[in-house]
Order: structure tokens, then C-alpha cells, then sequence
């Protein structure tokens, strides 16, 4: 796994190793940043399930201005920071010891991009997608990746599905306020 491109490209990031982590594969992480590319440059970024936080340090190396890396693992939240560090962007970031439903009931920050990638099949979606809608900036978009086959709501809360991408077994469902698409 590595960095695709901007100040840290082609550096090598650490992973989980076990069951309990899906890392982004490649493919589908150069599809989420060509939807979001114009996006980046100082933007507010939540990664949430970051697990080695990939998609949140690519963001950072192609120009987001923060990236807060919510996860609830110990072992991610170590990986995270020793990838931060080895690539250089520890400074623009911060990482969350917390469940990512707790953390969005208190979290204050409106946020650009948000990035979604739960554990497949454990209903995580449904939970969260409701307590997005608060903490995404009025032009904000939410990808959400997830295993194809999940049937995903038109409309959840003041959120609407913009648009899906199909990966192989992979779709990336994007979301943004209801309003914005007016």
C-alpha cells in the first residue's frame, strides 16, 4: 500500500494484518480521489473506520488542509500515527480514540469530504449515514465504500445519494446535503 501521488507520493504505508481490516484497494482509491480532486486543496477531512488511515493521508498529500482519523482499534490508531509520522503530515492531522457513532454525537466540526469505510455486512451504514448530515459542510460530499448488493436510501436524514460507483465486489455511494443538489 502506498501514497498515490502529491508530497508523500510513493511512500509506503503500514496495514493491519488479520480479518478486521479491508484496506482501499488501489483501483478504487484512484477513483475516489478523481471524484473528488478538485475538492482537496484546503479542505476539512473526517476518515472514519480509518483503519491505517490511507484514504486521509492521501488527502493530506494531495493538498486537505486537516484530517481528523476517527477509529475505535488501538492497533489502527498506532498504525495511523506511524504512518503520519514516516510520511510527513503528522502536523495537519488528528487521530480519535472513539467509536464513530459516539464521536458523531459530539463532533462540532463542519467537514468537506468525509470518508466512510466500515466493516462490511455489521449494519454500520444505517447507524452512521443519519449523524453525518450534521458535521458535513454545506457543499461537503460523503463517500461512503461498501460491499456491492447494499440497497442504499435515495435520501437518509438531509442527506441524498448524488451518486454510485460499482468497483468489481466494491461500490462507492457519495452523498451530499439534500439542498445542494438544487
Amino acid at each position: 500500500m502506498r501514497v498515490i501521488t502529491g508530497s508523500a507520493r510513493g511512500r509506503k504505508l503500514k496495514t493491519l494484518d488479520g480479518l478486521d481490516v479491508r484496506p482501499t484497494t488501489e483501483v478504487v482509491k484512484e477513483a475516489v480521489f478523481s471524484i473528488i480532486h478538485f475538492r482537496l486543496p484546503y479542505a476539512n477531512v473526517l476518515d472514519l473506520f480509518a483503519g491505517s488511515g490511507q484514504m486521509g493521508i492521501e488527502a493530506l498529500s494531495r493538498g486537505a488542509s486537516k484530517v481528523v482519523f476517527v477509529d475505535n482499534s488501538r492497533r489502527s490508531q498506532e498504525v495511523i500515527k506511524e504512518n503520519l509520522t514516516s510520511v510527513g503530515l503528522m502536523k495537519q492531522a488528528r487521530v480519535i480514540a472513539d467509536d464513530a457513532v459516539s464521536f458523531l454525537q459530539h463532533a462540532a466540526d463542519p467537514y468537506d469530504i468525509i470518508f466512510l469505510d466500515p466493516p462490511y455486512d455489521l449494519g454500520y451504514g444505517p447507524k452512521v449515514l443519519p449523524l453525518l448530515g450534521r458535521c458535513l459542510a454545506p457543499e461537503g460530499i460523503i463517500l461512503y465504500e461498501h460491499r456491492k448488493g447494499e440497497e442504499m436510501p435515495e435520501q437518509i436524514g438531509d442527506l441524498s445519494l448524488k451518486k454510485q460507483y460499482t468497483y468489481g465486489k466494491t461500490v462507492v455511494t457519495t452523498y451530499v446535503k439534500a439542498f445542494a443538489e438544487e
